[in-house]
């Protein structure tokens, strides 16, 4: 039988790591759980891992991990040749799209988001307008990585039927 899965974290590459803490620390409000750490290939555990997802050869990088208030974890990652990431909404790809963080004023999250260097990339809408406040936006974060602000959780925006007329 097929059972629901807790979800446990995302990893992000980013350009700078010392920023890209301090941004989701200090505007979206994560917590750190390890602060920037540098890894290096080797033959202990962490190092042979990072092997086998790497490849050999990846010589070193700089990684941070960090927590929502619900325990989901964003693992971020700086390799020292990490390119800027440009995002492209293109349905025709498959593959990571964005990820969402719930806020219940998404209008002052999105304007943060965007003094610190980020974009809002569409007005916020509500779902339900003049009958339920649940509001949603899409965003992007200084490094390129395209996030959602919720109002209110996943489940309970789409248990009420979102998208039936």
């Amino acid at each position: 039988m097929t059972y629901p899965r807790a979800f446990s974290h995302i990893g992000l590459f980013v350009t700078d790591l010392d920023a890209a803490v301090a941004f989701y620390r200090d505007v979206i409000g994560l917590y750190i759980i390890m602060p920037p750490t540098d890894v290096t290939e080797d033959d202990s555990a962490i190092g042979i891992m990072c092997q086998d997802v790497f490849g050999k050869g990846f010589g070193s990088f700089r990684i941070a991990h960090m927590a929502t208030s619900d325990k989901i974890g964003i693992e971020l990652f700086e390799f020292e040749d990490t390119a800027p990431y440009q995002p492209q909404v293109d349905k025709r790809r498959a593959g990571l799209f964005h990820f969402c963080i719930q806020d219940p004023n998404v209008e002052e999250l999105a304007s943060s988001i965007t003094a610190a260097g980020g974009k809002q990339l569409m007005p916020v809408r509500y779902y339900y307008p003049g009958e339920k406040p649940f509001r949603m936006v899409y965003c992007e974060d200084p490094f390129g990585n395209i996030l959602e602000i919720y109002s209110h959780s996943y489940e309970l925006t789409y248990s009420a039927g979102a998208y039936q007329s």
